[in-house]
């Protein structure tokens, strides 16, 4: 091994499940990263690996990747950013398994700034001593679960021993060794360590470990027989400072213990050499030559500078010594005195008896200059001297740090050439990195620089009041009033404040006049002239605005300029490290409203950046300059510049403006696009005239368009074109009034009455529409025409908004009455000839509009057009009789031949409810602040999936409330966004208050691995959002059409394995989480950003998002526990032999959804097309998301799914598109296996040793019952657990990483509330549902309540037949939609009617294999009917290792599923168990 930095890098890499590396500044790059590479290559071990950029914040990346991980690394060398970054976060740094590796050469000054941050800190001077520094650093960090810092020097000597990567994880997973262990090396040449020897902490050996340790080889001063361990005339070492703390020190020692029986090598805190009774000690803290000896004078090199033990520091200052001095290597300090020299000092006088010492602080810097003769005469020189600061060892003055001037890429002088040639000698460059050397390279940072500008914009009003003052002297010559006179009038124009300056400076220094106003202006002459100061720097300030000092520089009000360059090449834009988002800092500066912004780019338009900087600087307050400058290093041709500039601009993904706040003042566009290919590409969707621009979007002037919606005169020109054509049209004819009534569940039938009604405005009549439900008998009696529009729910029942006028008719006709003697009616009835196929139910079929008719003419009323019946089962769904049955209406009304020439306007969907959202804003706000109702506006419900949330009612009741006159009784259901499924005790007990607090009393564990929350009231809505996100949780992209909750195995027994793959899932879920920040306006109180003035922009979604929803799975084989062919996208994790994620088999396409007697939809398994890596993932994920976005159906929602846009375009193109996106193609799949996708209950042990049960929660319901206070015992485990809690796809809990110690405390509060019961039935254990009723909108039957009812039934005939604990996956819905994935089970029940279900076999048992309808409704006994013969042929009949859902085909009930396009094919069972359908 070659040096220290190979070293500690290896040791890292091995240790280490997180890699955390600081990088240089350009064009250096970090030593450690490219050992890191070469490990990687030779090793086959891929730790999680993550580059901070220069400017970056290290702590920030180490908290959100490190917080899981047995070990994290840093390794940087050592700067003052990287310190101050490390000092703020050190309070939650340091109870992280954390080591930090900061390597420095010549200089100690920024990192003892750490000392106090961390609970150990190391120190190490050689190669060898680094190596084995390292490996005890990562002992401490993991036993102890505590952050160490490691500070190295760089040197190049070798390291001569290298522990084998064996005894390095050996040395990790060993057991914890108490202090004063004996310890004896197979040689006999390292000493022993004897518990008989140690003495107040003290380990006394001949050449050990702990002790101190004289050249000579002798005993240390403190062994060489002083009675009763009396040293340096102090007290007896029982007096000594007590350990401070002793604690921490103890757990130094278990450490090293450990490390030195892996070494077999001395590692000491303290290590002495020189002189046995010296008169002199000195503490050196640097690196000092090996050979500097001095009479008199013994050396104490540190190792361990935190803790720091006073009885130790006691134990090496034998009795002769009467100076003491500390030798630190630093060339600068923020204080007089150093914390080390303060503790030394602090030791001696409070444990200083008879005698005096002197001590004394001594400061060098080079190495090279420090020899016996220097430090003798420097010694010899303050022998006597009380010094009040440090005293100086070299020639070196440390007063401040020497550095080199940072380097400026020659591609960035391109910007400052502009300032440079615009400004002249007015320019200011606040940050010159020509101020580094005398100032430090703290000078380039925007905090210095704003400091230095306000501290001379304070000097400069100083020399204003001065010039004033003076002008108001008498006796000054006119000529030196009229120079000061004038310089006051032209002070801030540059042009002519230089000018007048010289003058009024000839004009002082002539004049001889002996005044504190001319001294003062003489003094700060300098700041006669105005000046243009700028601060420049680089993208690296946006990644955290407040901590890099930009914030300040933006906030405050000052007349300064911020020229920003971001250098990302638009072709390696993905590459960064997504967890870093870098912030748009011209949308942040917009924000404070007094701050000028623009967007440049240099290789785009010349003259653009000309504009932009000119009108900065005239700006008088702040102002920023976003500059592109795309390259990837100094040696980028021009060209390519040139190029990636283009790609940019064009695509906007580096779009051209300017912000002027002063013209807002004024009343003017503040805004302005400079863009011009943007523009263009604007105009033309402004010209285009389809559905979906013409709701938002017309063609006003461009600038006002990209700030406010339609404009006022073109709007009022619309208005009065269409009163002029409706007036006509009333002049014209004379027809009837038509009323258009309607009873709706799922929106088909409403959408039919809204397009009667327009159709009949447009023929002139007076049309109005409702439902059924708002018109009474009495009321309906006096209307002449009223047309009926009524869709099927349940079993041949009218919708629940017809329910009460139908109720009125059937008593009216009861009594006889005949009350519309002049009512004039039509019918319009929707419904599916198929959906209930038997002979004895085919009268279902459009019940409800045919007892309407008949009905209504049982009450007296005349049919104006015959019954009109939809089919959904129709070519065109209802669409078919729609066609036939309105122009019988409107030849009744006598408008036939009325001729519509205006197109009527296309219902309202999703896409246009997404497109005017203002990226899903809606008008959320204001219905949350609406009292009147507790729902919220229909358009506004489709908009909140996006927030997580659903508006629901308690269907339960819902006659009862509708019979009182009274709105359904609505709450939400909210679902919360947890990627990978797991949560902190502090967030489990932050979601059993709020179901408490807010919601119904329980929450439920979702199939997506989340909780979710139902009956939260309108008002309760903000206050439960904020109560998740006060745990670093939310609802964001929970639900709507965005990517869901990301979700991954549990698999409690592979924590290392676990730990990649929920880190995978986690950063698939934030790389495609929607940027909209409309989210944290409506439910967090965040301001607007930029008011209306700048939209929000989506980079993946866009202003339409995507068709339809999208989910993503990530599991680990052999245990399907995701179904992850049930998500549109799957990443199947792949490992190589020793268990290690090596990438991941992409499957997409699958999706469950369907709609009852829609052949047209279906469900479908995913396809795998192909292999990624691990770090390939988000971008794979992302450009399958994209090209769905892009191909999908927006037209059907009902077909936007990805698995039908899938088998629309075909496999391969698909996969093609998707290529292409990613510019590279997937390599093959690899060989996998499953053999379930049922959870393993119980207790389990990880590979780290940590402890972890599953227990089973019926269909997910966490609540209390009595005799089952689950959420009670849930609530106690939490307030105790150390770990965390999985929650998995199958609605079941994991706690996790329980520590052995916690297991039976664990154990007993899982006897005490019945949680460790897992006496079931194997089916009852492989089951699952949905919630449905009450609170679902879409149940069409019970699910979740009903289930463990129906399973009670079904497990007596498992147990009759000897299958009790045969695992049998069944699973039910409430609806089609296929929330608990019902078409995966090997029995399934999905409900069309309350008390009649869809019944599907044939399932595969580990996710494989589609079922299919066997039958198409059955009831609960037709059910028991069924299955009874089929799971006694089953326990009789069935093969070796044979699943229920293999035999049900082998055995001729169901034929198998092939694909999803054929899961019609054959169904309803096969030969002699084929259902008989209706003719």
């Amino acid at each position: 091994m070659s040096n220290s930095i190979a070293a500690v890098s290896r040791i890292a890499f091995l240790a280490s499940d997180v890699l955390v590396d600081s990088q240089p500044a350009y064009p250096a790059t970090s030593q450690f990263s490219r050992h890191f590479q070469s490990f990687a290559e030779t090793t086959g071990r891929q730790p999680l690996t993550f580059e901070v950029p220069v400017g970056g914040d290290p702590a920030s990346t180490i908290l959100r990747n490190g917080s899981t991980a047995s070990l994290v690394s840093f390794t940087a060398s050592a700067t003052s950013h990287t310190a101050v970054r490390l000092v703020l976060q050190a309070t939650d740094l340091s109870s992280l398994p954390l080591v930090l590796h900061i390597a420095v050469t010549d200089d100690l000054s920024d990192v003892i700034l750490l000392r106090s941050a961390v609970p150990f800190f190391l120190v190490s001077y050689t190669a060898q001593q680094a190596h084995d520094n390292a490996l005890l650093a990562f002992r401490l960090a993991r036993v102890e679960k505590k952050a160490v810092i490691h500070v190295f020097y760089e040197h190049n000597d070798d390291v001569s021993d290298v522990t084998t990567e064996g005894d390095i994880w050996r040395l990790l997973h060993s057991e914890k060794l108490a202090p004063g262990a004996s310890f004896s090396p197979e040689n006999g040449t390292n000493g022993h360590i004897e518990q008989a020897g140690v003495t107040n902490g003290d380990v006394h050996l001949t050449n050990g470990i702990n002790g101190s340790h004289s050249p000579s080889g002798t005993e240390s001063p403190t062994d060489s027989g002083i009675p009763n361990g009396v040293t340096n005339g102090f007290s007896d070492i029982a007096d000594a400072p007590s350990p401070v703390p002793a604690s921490l020190y103890e757990l130094y020692d278990a450490a090293l213990l450990s490390t030195v029986s892996c070494t077999r090598r001395t590692c000491r805190p303290l290590s002495f050499r020189g002189v046995d009774n010296p008169h002199t000690v000195a503490f050196v803290l640097g690196s000092l030559p090996h050979n500097l000896e001095l009479d008199g004078v013994a050396f104490v090199s540190i190792s361990l500078l935190t803790p720091f033990e006073p009885s130790k520091v006691l134990h090496v200052i034998p009795p002769s010594t009467s100076r003491v001095i500390l030798l630190e290597q630093l060339r600068r300090s923020n204080t007089k005195w150093t914390s080390l020299f303060l503790d030394i000092v602090n030791i001696l006088q409070e444990r200083q008896t008879s005698r005096r010492i002197l001590v004394q602080n001594i400061w060098f810097t080079d190495t090279e200059q420090i020899n016996a003769t220097s430090l003798f005469k420097l010694l010899n020189a303050t022998s006597n001297l009380r010094s009040t600061s440090p005293l100086q060892l070299g020639n070196d003055a440390p007063s401040g740090p020497l550095v080199t001037v940072p380097h400026v890429p020659k591609h960035e002088v391109s910007y400052t050439k502009i300032l440079s040639y615009i400004f002249g000698d007015h320019l200011e460059i606040s940050n010159s990195p020509s101020f580094v050397p005398t100032q430090g390279a703290i000078a380039t940072s925007p905090e210095f620089a704003l400091g230095r500008v306000r501290g001379q914009f304070e000097q400069r009003a100083q020399l204003i009041s001065s010039v004033q003052a003076l002008m108001e002297v008498e006796g000054i010559s006119p000529e030196l009033h009229k120079a000061l006179g004038q310089w006051l009038l032209v002070k801030d124009d540059r042009s002519k404040s230089r000018a007048v300056s010289d003058q009024v400076v000839a004009t002082l220094k002539s004049a001889n006049l002996q005044n504190a106003h001319v001294n003062r202006i003489l003094a700060l002459r300098a700041h006669l002239p105005a000046r243009s100061r700028w601060i420049i720097g680089s993208d690296a300030w946006s990644y955290d605005l407040g901590s890099s000092g930009l914030h300040h520089a933006i906030a405050s009000g000052l007349d300064i300029n911020i020229l920003i360059l971001d250098s990302v090449p638009y072709s390696s834009r993905h590459s960064a490290d997504p967890h870093r988002r870098k912030q748009d800092a011209g949308l942040y500066a917009m924000n404070h409203g007094d701050v000028y912004v623009a967007s440049v780019a240099v290789y785009s338009s010349y003259a653009h950046v000309l504009q932009a900087i000119m009108e900065a600087d005239r700006h008088k307050g702040p102002s920023v300059v976003l500059a592109y400058l795309p390259y990837q290093s100094e040696n980028t041709p021009a060209l390519d510049v040139l190029k990636e500039t283009k790609l940019a601009v064009d695509s906007g993904y580096w779009p051209l403006y300017r912000w002027d706040p002063v013209k807002e003042a004024r009343g003017q566009e503040p805004f302005t696009l400079d863009s011009d290919s943007v523009k263009n590409d604007l105009q033309q969707f402004l010209d285009r005239q389809n559905h979906l621009s013409q709701l938002v979007r017309s063609k006003p002037q461009l600038a006002t368009e990209l700030v406010s919606s339609l404009g006022e005169s073109v709007k009022e020109a619309r208005r009065k074109k269409a009163a002029e054509a409706y007036s006509d049209l009333l002049v014209a004819l004379d027809a009837p009034p038509l009323v258009v009534l309607y009873a709706s569940d799922g929106g088909t039938a409403e959408k039919y009455a809204k397009k009667l009604m327009n159709r009949a405005k447009a023929r002139g009549l007076s049309a109005s529409i409702g439902t059924m439900d708002s018109m009474s008998i009495e009321t309906l009696a006096n209307e002449e025409y009223v047309a009926f529009v009524t869709s099927t729910a349940g079993q041949g029942e009218p919708p629940q908004n017809g329910r009460t006028l139908f109720k009125a008719f059937n008593a009216a006709a009861g009594r006889g009455d005949r009350p519309f003697s002049k009512l004039r009616y039509a019918v319009f009835a929707l419904g599916d000839s198929h959906y209930w196929p038997r002979p004895e139910d085919a009268h279902f079929y459009n019940r409800p509009g045919k007892e309407l008719d008949s009905r209504l003419e049982q009450l007296g009323g005349e049919r104006f057009a015959p019954l009109g019946l939809g089919d959904d089962q129709d070519a065109d769904g209802p669409e078919t009789g729609y066609k036939v049955w309105e122009p019988l209406v409107w030849k009744a009304l006598g408008v036939d031949s009325i001729q519509v020439l205006e197109a009527e306007p296309d219902p309202i969907t999703n896409e246009h409810i997404k497109v005017a959202s203002r990226y899903l804003r809606g008008t959320i706000a204001e219905g949350l602040q609406d009292t009147s109702t507790g729902a919220l506006a229909p358009s506004d419900t489709q908009l909140t999936k996006f927030h997580g949330i659903y508006q629901q009612d308690d269907r339960d009741i819902r006659d009862e409330r509708q019979a009182q006159g009274a709105e359904p009784a609505y709450s939400f259901m909210i679902r919360v966004r947890m990627p990978g499924g797991v949560c902190t005790p502090k967030q489990w007990l932050q979601m059993d208050r709020i179901s408490d607090e807010h919601g119904n009393g329980t929450f439920k564990i979702t199939t997506r691995s989340t909780f979710q929350f139902h009956g939260v009231i309108k008002r309760h809505l903000k206050p439960t959002i904020q109560g998740i996100n006060k745990v670093l949780l939310d609802t964001l992209a929970a639900c709507g059409d965005v990517n869901r909750n990301v979700i991954c195995s549990a698999i409690p027994s592979k924590s290392k394995l676990h730990a990649r793959v929920y880190e995978f899932s986690k950063l698939v879920s934030n790389h495609l989480l929607p940027r909209t920040t409309a989210y944290h306006e409506i439910w967090l109180d965040n301001k607007l950003v930029a008011g209306e003035a700048v939209k929000d922009f989506e980079p993946l979604y866009g202003e339409f998002y995507l068709p339809r929803k999208f989910k993503v799975a990530v599991v680990v084989p052999p245990t399907n526990d995701v179904d992850i062919f049930a998500n549109d996208l799957g990443f199947i994790a792949i490992v190589d032999k020793n268990g290690e994620l090596i990438g991941f088999n992409v499957a997409v396409g699958g999706g469950m959804g369907v709609t009852h007697g829609n052949k047209k939809t279906y469900p479908r398994l995913a396809d795998v097309i192909g292999f990624c890596t691990v770090e390939q993932g988000p971008l794979v994920a992302e450009k399958v998301m994209l090209t769905q976005r892009d191909f999908g159906n927006r037209v059907d929602r009902k077909n936007a799914r990805l698995k039908y846009t899938i088998d629309r375009m075909g496999l391969d193109v698909f996969k093609a598109e998707v290529e292409s996106r990613l510019g590279y193609k997937l390599s093959p799949a690899r060989p996998f296996t499953f053999d379930r996708n049922v959870d393993d209950f119980g207790w389990t042990i990880g590979e780290d040793g940590k402890h972890h049960v599953t227990l089973f929660i019926e269909n997910g319901r966490v609540q209390d019952e009595p005799g089952q206070d689950f959420k009670k015992g849930l609530r106690e485990i939490a307030k105790i657990h150390k770990g965390t809690f999985r929650l998995t796809a199958n609605q079941h809990l994991i706690i996790s990483d329980i520590e052995t110690d916690d297991v039976p405390h664990i154990k007993r509060l899982l006897a005490e509330y019945k949680l460790d019961n897992l006496n079931f039935t194997g089916l009852r254990l492989s089951s699952s549902a949905c919630v449905a009723f009450p609170t679902c909108g879409l149940a069409m039957a019970e699910s979740e309540r009903y289930l463990p009812i129906l399973i009670d039934k079904v497990e007596k005939i498992c147990e009759e037949y000897g299958l009790r604990n045969d695992s049998i996956v069944m699973r039910m819905t409430g609806c089609p939609n296929g929330c608990a994935r019902p078409y995966l089970a090997e029995v399934a029940f999905v409900g069309k009617a309350p008390g009649s279900y869809l019944m599907l076999l044939g399932g595969g048992y580990y996710g494989q294999r589609l079922n299919k309808i066997y039958r198409e409704s059955v009831s609960e006994p037709e059910i028991l009917a069924i299955l009874r013969p089929m799971i006694k042929r089953y326990a009789l009949e069935r093969l070796e290792g044979e699943h229920f859902g293999d035999f049900v085909i082998r055995a001729g009930y169901i034929a198998p599923t092939t694909e999803g396009k054929n899961w019609y094919d054959r169904m309803g069972g096969e030969g002699k168990f084929r259902e008989v359908a209706a003719q």
